[in-house]
């Protein structure tokens, strides 16, 4: 589908690294008052950030970096085993305040012109779903975006990402995973875990994403299901 876009050129770029190919869609919110504010933000020299694109709470989308370019937006991540998310990824910002600023749902129109642009992007790029991830899932020591409130479930209905089965996988009932078990699992789905510490952010970046009534970052067994069920789905074929 082809997406109305406004050009709005940011010099927050570079190349991508000679071999690298995108397989990554990462989502954020703005996380600033406003949307001109971001805007600018994204296209000063001296902030160092950008995105690809900006969608704005009326569904109007503008366009800041190339597809092809390497935009400013991951910052220190990490995806499935790799790090330097900025090289392999394309970054879609969606207007909201944010936490700070009074973070609130995004609006259907929004969310709509979200999944036109992303339904075109993966038609152009190999992403696999569990690909399609937060700033929260490749950074979920430093960020919270886009938050509870998303509406990861929609998206998955449109072909965007996943969401876990509407009954979840059985064979988690039993289980009560010890810290070590928690690590390999998290690891598994794509999380960066090096401590305890980082086993309970990475919990509450995954309940974020897949549980947002829940986001204690206890392995409680409704998000231990979740988690297995999303994983029997992939299993390692991507």
């Amino acid at each position: 589908m082809t997406v109305d876009l406004t050009w709005r050129p940011s010099v927050n770029h570079e190349a991508r690294p000679a071999g690298a190919f995108i397989d990554t869609l990462v989502l954020h919110y703005t996380g600033m008052p406003t949307a001109e504010g971001a805007l600018v933000r994204l296209c000063d020299p001296a902030s160092k950030v950008s995105a690809h694109y900006v969608i704005d709470e009326d569904g109007r989308v503008v366009a800041l970096v190339p597809e092809e370019r390497r935009a400013w937006h991951a910052g220190v991540s990490f995806w499935r085993g790799r790090g330097d998310v900025n090289s392999r990824s394309i970054g879609i910002e969606l207007v909201n305040p944010g936490h700070e600023f009074g973070y609130r749902p995004f609006p259907a129109v929004q969310m709509a012109a979200l999944t036109d642009l992303a339904q075109g992007i993966l038609a152009r790029h190999v992403i696999p779903p569990r690909n399609v991830v937060g700033h929260s899932d490749i950074a979920p020591a430093r960020k919270a975006d886009p938050g509870e409130l998303f509406d990861w479930a929609a998206l998955a209905s449109a072909g965007i990402g996943l969401w876990p089965p509407a009954a979840p996988d059985t064979t988690a009932d039993s289980l009560d995973p010890t810290t070590v078990e928690r690590i390999a699992l998290l690891r598994r789905w794509g999380y960066e875990v090096t401590d305890r510490t980082s086993v309970t952010e990475a919990m509450i970046a995954f309940q974020r994403h897949f549980r947002p009534a829940c986001i204690d970052g206890k392995a409680d067994r409704e998000t231990v299901q979740r988690l297995a069920a999303l994983l029997s789905l992939v299993g390692d074929a991507d």
